[in-house]
């Protein structure tokens, strides 16, 4: 049984192997305590209510809504939460937007379970930690937007339907009407290159267009 210090660790990734590999390496560690499991986002917020995670292992890519898009949520959850993120990703803009986001810490699957374990506790003590082998990606000058691209009007409808508003919603914000912000929202995802609303929240967690509001 854990002692009433360990840290509380919730693991939320849609594979079960993987699940079940890092239930048992966080049970060798004394200040360690896995407190539960999720396959989703939306099941990661209920183990949350459930748990009372101290921090989160996220995955980034998991069905429905994305690590990305999901961070946020989890952050405002439960005061004080963590998050770690545990991926595949090793592409600059992933670990950029995920940092963007609010996570603490990025470690690729691929890492050493000391390493995992070394990246739990450093962000637990209130550090950001980053997988050492994707310093020399970061390092690169990140390419040019297509949000540069975006008119004024265009990145505020682009932030506010990030935060998750509607469009009436929107419209109502900016006073303006509801077929103004659609013309909007189709201009954006043209010249964005999307298709998809949460491939527009990312390109708006990517620019840092959220960083306002969570400050």
């Amino acid at each position: 049984m854990a002692d009433s210090a360990s840290t509380r660790v919730l693991v939320v990734d849609d594979h079960a192997v993987l699940r079940s590999g890092l239930r048992l390496m966080l049970g060798q560690e004394a200040d360690l305590e896995w407190v539960g499991e999720a396959g989703s986002v939306a099941e990661a917020l209920r183990a949350i209510d459930r748990t009372a995670p101290d921090l989160v292992l996220l995955d980034l890519n998991l069905p429905g809504m994305s690590g990305v898009e999901g961070l946020p949520l989890i952050l405002g959850r439960r005061a004080g939460i963590d998050v770690l993120i545990l991926s595949m990703e090793d592409a600059a803009q992933d670990v950029r937007a995920a940092f963007a986001a609010g996570a603490s810490g990025y470690v690729q699957k691929s890492a050493a379970d000391e390493e995992l374990i070394s990246a739990i506790r450093a962000v637990v003590d209130g550090q950001r930690y980053l997988d050492p082998s994707l310093g020399a990606e970061l390092a690169r000058p990140p390419e040019p937007s297509p949000i540069d691209d975006l008119s004024a009007r265009e990145r505020e409808v682009l932030r506010l339907l990030a935060l998750g508003y509607t469009n009436q919603e929107v419209a109502e914000s900016l006073v303006v009407g509801v077929r103004t912000v659609e013309s909007h929202r189709a201009n954006i995802m043209v010249k964005l290159r999307v298709d998809t609303r949460a491939a527009m929240v990312q390109a708006a967690l990517r620019a840092g267009l959220l960083d306002e509001d969570r400050a």
